[in-house]
């Protein structure tokens, strides 16, 4: 019974360090068109978000997730096959919210689920090991049932206040974060109000990465920030499991 499970918790610590080397990314960029507007109006053209990326993965970045939810199918799938493009070019991945067709379709690397999206072993059903999978949580529960559902990591928030997450409730802070990075085996990305300040505390509170928008998106010098957050904790991540 011992040597039992003994072999199954060697199966377990092989396949978790196998998520771990399969991500490839401390640092997780989730785009917002809206932070390049100055009104309500959804229709601004998408050259601005790729031009950002640009420079975002010029500034080090290697995961970019697309989340443009007010696009419509065709309009997606058409920013999709551009940034795909665009993140073979500088060796990163490619993640689509929700879409999980569309990621398939364009050849991403992988797709992003949301709690009403449909669940990770549907689509590990589907796709097999063609996609990667990231979950949204936002307590211990959620993660721990998208872990079960076979995702291959997590973003969990908001850690701290921030408008784009309002709607979520209040932030869950600092401990809930340690609480389920310490009960689930699959990376963890904090998200929601992670400032370049803000990075070592997820980090040393268990979060694998952190997950930004306006962080980067919104800065004056894209390129810059992303450069100063990968300078900044990058060398201090490589030493974590």
């Amino acid at each position: 019974m011992k040597q039992a499970r003994s072999q199954k918790s060697v199966v377990r610590s092989k396949k978790t360090k196998h998520r771990l080397q399969a991500l490839g990314f401390r640092l997780y960029l989730i785009t917002d068109r809206k932070q390049f507007k100055e009104t309500s109006n959804f229709s601004l053209p998408t050259s601005h978000l790729i031009t950002a990326s640009r420079q975002a993965l010029k500034g080090g970045v290697k995961a970019i997730q697309l989340r443009e939810k007010d696009l419509g199918t065709r309009e997606l799938l058409k920013l999709a096959y551009k940034m795909r493009e665009l993140t073979k070019t500088y060796n990163a991945k490619l993640f689509i919210n929700d879409r999980f067709d569309i990621a398939l379709a364009v050849g991403a690397d992988g797709v992003h689920l949301t709690q009403n999206s449909v669940t990770p072993d549907i689509v590990k059903r589907v796709a097999g090991r063609k996609l990667l999978v990231g979950a949204s949580t936002h307590s211990l529960k959620e993660a721990k049932a998208a872990e079960k559902a076979g995702a291959d990591f997590l973003t969990l928030g908001p850690v701290y206040r921030t408008p784009s997450k309002l709607k979520y409730g209040k932030p869950l802070g600092i401990d809930v974060l340690k609480n389920v990075c310490s009960k689930v085996k699959i990376p963890v990305f904090a998200v929601g109000g992670i400032k370049s300040q803000r990075v070592k505390e997820v980090m040393e509170a268990g979060a694998y990465g952190a997950a930004m928008i306006s962080e980067i998106l919104g800065a004056d010098d894209i390129k810059g920030k992303a450069e100063e957050i990968n300078d900044d904790w990058i060398p201090v991540c490589a030493g974590m499991t």
